[in-house]
């Protein structure tokens, strides 16, 4: 997949490390200052990156179709763990190559993540407010292409393991409910609500159909009929059973066992930064009142008669503002979409070549999901990249943040930064994993670069934007709130909804995710102030040197990374900048 831009993009920044190279030499720097890689520790990190893509899970064969659960999987997945995070202790970092360094910090952090996973059984508390696992299973077969015999052999075999597999997770549910480990009665209750959307859709009209093709419909719908439905049937009975009168009422994950260890670990694989909770809600609480004198300034160019709830109740009630149909909102959404790919060329020298769509979220996810979500595409697989928008309960859809999601999902955002990273070639598997808070924090960034590109027509978009901003802020207050502070539900859902324009729908819906999802959500916002505190550090140490095309590239090259090797990267390539001047000079 070489393209000409990725050569020449190649041979310049070759051609800056041969000069700094030269340069260094000719100065007489000792070789301990030069980033060249010392042999022995390119060998052993080349060896280990080599044994940990190798690796062996030892997963049972006769679970292929479902994630293996079993105790014995877990334990050697820690042994494993802990041997590969005592060799990456033995390197001597300094010493490898920029691209091994990336590598370092990515498959560390990885570990880091995983070994804490494993220690505080996660797998014991597999739901979320968009179903955890349940969600899993539409994602494991939707997309999928049932055609010819020994595709839908292979399915059959899938769907009637499923009974099974759901069998194992009630067990490790039951399991940590003994040990003090349950996911709270919100999330058990969304949970039950989408099983039972499911149970109550026509089996003709299930995802589980959906996938094959018209010759194996009626044995699919039979299938799914005697195998599939009386499972989730049976779970539905579990969830709205034993597991929800034992589960607890309060949302925070400090409240269960080892939560309140666990919530400070997330915070910092989340954030990529060794950041504490407290530190994170004071950041929030910092830029909720500086967001927050924005919107009142725009209230008043509005000449708007009322305050600040006034206005709030305005936008969240006048029919002016919400699409009629869920077609209507998709068009608005692709406009805005195509809209921005007009403008991609001035702020950026490499673009992926895999196209974008927009397409609806499906029925099956849509009750509890968010307002838009992007799902990658597949150079593999010939997929295009989908932005999806909600078009569930429309007068919770208001045009007036549209612009933002659009670009946030979108262009520039997830679409750009994923299917670039997409196109890297030569890296480890694990370079994919996505790290939050840089692919976060560049959707942020991107809601942010929409306003010099002009994306926001009126004051009341962007009102809108700055809504959009404010949630992400109110998230680094509300997440460690309820999570780490003792804040309840109410506490959440009142202060999000009296700081933003969002629907009373998506603010509830919203306050959900982060109950299922500890850490993730203070992602966003602590990504975006990085990137954008890059760029004000290159702006001022560049001047007129600065190119903001090259910023952004240099940015999103390396696909994700962690935050700290982010900093390190953009500090290096000012460094680089700065010498080819004094060349000049």
């Amino acid at each position: 997949m070489n393209r000409d831009p990725h050569k020449i993009k190649y041979i310049q920044m070759r051609y800056i490390d041969t000069v700094l190279l030269c340069l260094i030499l000719f100065c007489g720097c000792s070789p301990k200052t030069i980033a060249i890689e010392a042999e022995p520790e390119a060998d052993q990190i080349n060896d280990i990156i080599s044994d940990y893509e190798s690796m062996d899970d030892g997963e049972d064969q006769t679970v292929r179709y479902w994630p293996d659960l079993s105790e014995a999987k877990w334990k050697r997945e820690s042994k494993s763990v802990k041997h590969f995070q005592d060799r990456l202790a033995t390197l001597d970092q300094k010493s490898l190559s920029t691209e091994n360094q990336i590598n370092v910090d990515m498959l560390t952090l990885i570990l880091n993540n995983w070994a804490h996973e494993l220690s505080f059984e996660s797998h014991l508390m597999p739901l979320n407010s968009e179903g955890g696992f349940l969600g899993g299973i539409v994602y494991a077969i939707q997309g999928r292409s049932v055609v010819d015999d020994e595709a839908f052999d292979e399915y059959k075999a899938k769907l009637k393991a499923l009974p099974a597999y759901l069998n194992q997770r009630q067990a490790d549910m039951e399991a940590g409910q003994r040990q003090g480990k349950s996911s709270p009665k919100v999330v058990v209750n969304n949970c039950i609500k989408l099983i039972t959307h499911l149970l109550e859709t026509p089996i003709e009209d299930l995802f589980f159909v959906d996938v094959v093709s018209s010759e194996y419909r009626n044995e699919a719908i039979e299938l799914v009929k005697s195998e599939v439905v009386p499972a989730y049937s049976s779970f539905r009975d579990f969830l709205a059973g034993p597991y929800l009168k034992a589960a607890p009422a309060a949302v925070g994950i400090s409240e269960v066992t080892d939560g309140r260890a666990r919530y400070e670990e997330l915070v910092r694989y989340f954030t990529t930064f060794d950041i504490s909770p407290e530190e994170v809600f004071q950041t929030g609480m910092s830029e909720v009142k500086r967001i927050r004198a924005e919107m009142e300034e725009i209230i008043k160019d509005l000449k708007f008669d009322g305050d600040f709830a006034a206005f709030l109740k305005f936008l969240r009630t006048d029919p002016q503002f919400y699409p009629k149909s869920g077609r209507e909102l998709l068009n608005r959404a692709a406009w805005i979409t195509k809209e921005m790919e007009g403008e991609l060329p001035k702020y950026f020298n490499l673009l992926p070549r895999m196209p974008l769509t927009v397409k609806p979220v499906p029925d099956a996810l849509a009750p509890n999901y968010t307002g838009g979500r992007y799902s990658p595409g597949s150079y593999e697989d010939n997929r295009a990249g989908q932005y999806w928008v909600n078009t569930y309960k429309l007068e919770s859809r208001p045009y007036y943040v549209l612009p933002a999601l659009s670009l946030h999902e979108g262009v520039p955002g997830h679409h750009l930064q994923i299917m670039l990273a997409a196109e890297l070639e030569e890296l480890p598997a694990f370079r994919g994993t996505y790290i939050s808070a840089f692919g976060e924090g560049w959707g942020l960034y991107s809601e942010f670069l929409g306003k010099e590109a002009g994306m926001y027509k009126s004051l009341y978009e962007e009102f809108g934007a700055l809504t959009y901003e404010m949630w992400r802020a109110c998230r680094l207050v509300v997440d460690p709130g309820m999570h780490y502070k003792g804040w309840t539900r109410e506490e959440a859902v009142d202060f999000m909804a009296s700081n933003t324009a969002l629907s009373m729908h998506e603010v509830n819906t919203e306050i959900d995710r982060y109950i299922g999802w500890p850490g993730q959500a203070v992602s966003y916002k602590m990504g975006e102030l990085k990137i954008r505190e890059l760029r004000a550090r290159a702006e001022s140490k560049l001047g007129d040197d600065f190119d903001i095309r090259e910023f952004h590239d240099k940015v999103l090259e390396n696909g994700s990374v962690p935050l700290q090797t982010l900093e390190r990267l953009i500090d290096q390539y000012m460094n680089q900048k700065i010498s080819l001047q004094s060349l000049d000079n």
